[in-house]
């Protein structure tokens, strides 16, 4: 696999996605950079996860356009999924494999020579003592780590995050919150959409909060963000 393609910076500039009469973003534009940890808050229907969907060029905008460094989506091609890596609500795992089997096989859809590879995200979730056993008989919260280093194996600049922590315990989350600064600080541009705002603060490095399909801040993190937040969405 190729990993030519490169950038440090993504743009959403005046973005808009319609679903036939129903407005999921409106003219929403910010700017994310390497080592930024963004964190998407908002209420549920705010319209997190169809920005983390376009970031992730699963969906168009509408109207607008993200353009990744210097080039838009279109431009990059194919090329450009190679860079970006997604956890979202559905973990594409296979339950009846094992940790290491499903490792195996989406290294190998990469591209990428799984040996030292797997063992090393094995080791990095937790579960170098657990790697033959199928996922069926793991935790939520161990499928949840496994999937994440699964999203990772190709060492993409850009990671999407849609609400990694649900139904996580205390040792869980601490240790996806750790892989996402690590991620951060080895250059990679993170976006974290989460209802958790005690957890995002102190995670996120950059806040953009979206209500009803628009951008109500684009700010970098500061403490009190609970106040901060129930601040702008009860003035809107």
């Amino acid at each position: 696999m190729s990993t030519t393609l490169d950038f440090d910076s993504v743009h959403v500039a005046d973005v808009s996605r319609h679903f036939g009469r129903r407005r999921a973003l409106a003219n929403v534009s910010f700017t994310a950079r390497s080592g930024d940890i963004v964190g998407l808050l908002g209420p549920n229907g705010a319209g997190k996860s169809t920005l983390i969907t376009m970031l992730a060029t699963l969906a168009a905008p509408s109207k607008g356009e993200i353009r990744y460094g210097s080039e838009p989506a279109a431009r990059l091609g194919a090329a450009l999924r190679t860079r970006i890596g997604l956890l979202a609500h559905e973990l594409h795992l296979y339950p009846e494999l094992s940790a290491r089997q499903n490792l195996t096989f989406f290294a190998e859809l990469y591209g990428l020579d799984p040996r030292a590879l797997v063992e090393a995200a094995l080791e990095a979730a937790g579960l170098a003592d657990r790697g033959d056993e199928p996922v069926s008989a793991f935790s939520r919260g161990m499928r949840q780590r496994l999937a994440l280093e699964r999203s990772l194996l190709h060492r993409p600049r850009l990671v999407l995050f849609d609400e990694p922590f649900t139904g996580l315990d205390d040792r869980a989350v601490g240790l996806i919150a750790d892989r996402l600064r690590a991620l951060a600080a080895d250059g990679a541009i993170v976006f974290l959409a989460t209802h958790d705002l005690d957890l995002a603060d102190g995670l996120v490095t950059r806040v953009a909060l979206i209500q009803n399909g628009r951008l109500l801040s684009d700010e970098p993190s500061s403490p009190g963000l609970r106040a901060r937040y129930r601040a702008l969405i009860g003035a809107h």
